[in-house]
């Protein structure tokens, strides 16, 4: 049986309870934040963590300070550096599944990448990237960002609903424009509703690493048939793990409206977290991160960021994979990258 749900009545949640009044969530005393808090200084070895906290009800939990955190690296406790919890800018990318079994959809989409925009940081910056077998980048040429209403809306319009679903490509291609925002924060909305069978440049294990290493936080949206044999909510589900963002599968209607609140909570309701690890080998292995907070009043608090990262420098082929990395990561022997340069990336309408 088909899954039938408004996509509008998602991202409606999701920016119209950005606002941080309407977020409901449970606080501490907040002590003065740190100045600027929208920017971080960067330095070379710097590790940038977007973190959730969340109290054994799954209710976000703000209010707390840098001594509420407890930050290690493979084991190591380290000393953070950063701290702040404030509503920043970020750079947005919607990557949207144009696919022909998208079509029923698609007005959906288009309204809520307008809801998407009204009710965003006017500071936000926001792309579209459209695919089906081929990908496409919906806004024009010269105008890589934008945070106005008609060019978002066009943007996904200019994506006719027909072919196959080349997932990976998209994705990749999507991770490689975030580098260019101007904004620390860095966040994709995939929007899917079939697993891939079309990418032609890029594979599960490439895109993995490239979301590992791009500091970006990942939700994924599956829209998934039943009777869908192409449908895989296990990649989604990695992409969001291995990034720190969550994963939703919304099987009926009256799920949507929730769990579009959790993610306006991680969009607009995160501490950011900067350390310099006490590890500074540039051997290009990968580093297990565990984050850990307390509060009083607090029986059982959980922090979710992405579980690690890969250090500079490239791993010898020889070297065996360290068992800290996540199964999520599958991580290949030396760090892969598709260049947009070389993957027929389109700007304007998908043929």
């Amino acid at each position: 049986m088909k899954i039938h749900f408004s996509i509008v009545g998602c991202l409606v949640v999701i920016f119209l309870a950005a606002v941080p009044r309407a977020i409901q969530a449970q606080t501490v005393p907040a002590p003065p934040p740190d100045r600027n808090p929208s920017s971080i200084k960067m330095t070379v070895g710097l590790v940038v963590l977007h973190a959730t906290t969340e109290n054994k009800k799954g209710v976000s939990v703000s209010g707390l300070d840098k001594g509420n955190f407890q930050v290690f690296e493979d084991g190591v406790a380290q000393r953070i550096e950063h701290f702040s919890h404030e509503d920043i800018p970020v750079t947005v990318g919607l990557v949207v599944d144009g696919s022909g079994s998208m079509r029923p959809k698609r007005a959906d989409v288009i309204s809520a990448a307008r809801t998407f925009v009204q009710s965003s940081n006017d500071r936000d910056e926001m792309f579209v990237v459209n695919f089906n077998e081929h990908v496409s980048f919906g806004l024009p040429e010269d105008m890589p960002f934008t945070n106005k209403i008609t060019p978002m809306q066009l943007a996904i319009e200019r994506s006719p609903i027909s072919g196959q679903t080349a997932l990976y490509d998209a994705v990749s291609v999507a991770l490689d424009r975030l580098k260019l925002g101007k904004h620390d924060k860095k966040v994709l909305i995939v929007i899917s509703d079939g697993g891939d069978n079309a990418s032609k440049h890029s594979n599960l294990k490439q895109i993995m690493t490239q979301a590992v290493e791009s500091n970006a936080v990942i939700y994924a949206i599956g829209l998934f048939d039943e009777s869908d044999v192409d449908r895989n909510p296990g990649v989604l589900k990695q992409l969001a793990r291995a990034t720190g963002g969550e994963f939703f599968q919304p099987e009926k209607i009256d799920d949507v409206i929730p769990l579009c609140a959790q993610i306006a909570r991680d969009i607009r309701n995160q501490y950011t977290i900067a350390y310099t690890p006490t590890n500074a080998a540039a051997d290009g292995a990968y580093r297990a991160i565990q984050v850990k907070a307390k509060a009083p009043g607090f029986n059982r608090l959980t922090v979710r960021t992405r579980p690690g990262y890969y250090a500079p420098g490239e791993k010898p082929p020889s070297t065996p994979a360290k068992s800290s990395t996540p199964k999520s990561a599958l991580a290949p022997s030396a760090p892969l990258h598709l260049s947009t340069a070389h993957s027929e990336v389109q700007h304007g309408p998908l043929s």
